[in-house]
């Protein structure tokens, strides 16, 4: 058995999908899992991370870091130009952010 003993921190999303919540660690591709609650996704996702590196490790390879920085922004809209059509809707941004996930 490989013995390790060192921290790694890696961003986590978690989010709602039609019955469960959804999580991923970006930084790792491929990695994620889902839970039936937010807990659960907290807790699978762990194992899950941790059973990745677990897998890098045993193999030799690299395990990535995690460098990224989250920010949230607001961006506020005049109220002259909220209900003209140059706005996007709501549901093109929807749109919009699915495909580049």
């Amino acid at each position: 058995m490989l013995e390790v003993s060192m921290n790694y921190t890696y961003r986590v999303i978690i989010e709602p999908d039609e019955k469960n919540w959804l999580a991923s660690a970006p930084a790792l591709p491929g990695c994620h899992t889902y839970g039936k609650t937010i807990e659960d996704a907290q807790k699978n996702i762990g194992e899950a991370i941790e059973a990745y590196i677990y897998t890098l490790l045993e193999a030799g390879m690299p395990v990535p870091g995690d460098n990224s920085l989250q920010v949230l922004k607001t961006v506020n809209l005049p109220e002259s130009r909220k209900n003209t059509r140059q706005v996007i809707t709501r549901k093109a941004v929807k749109q919009l952010a699915h495909a580049y996930v």
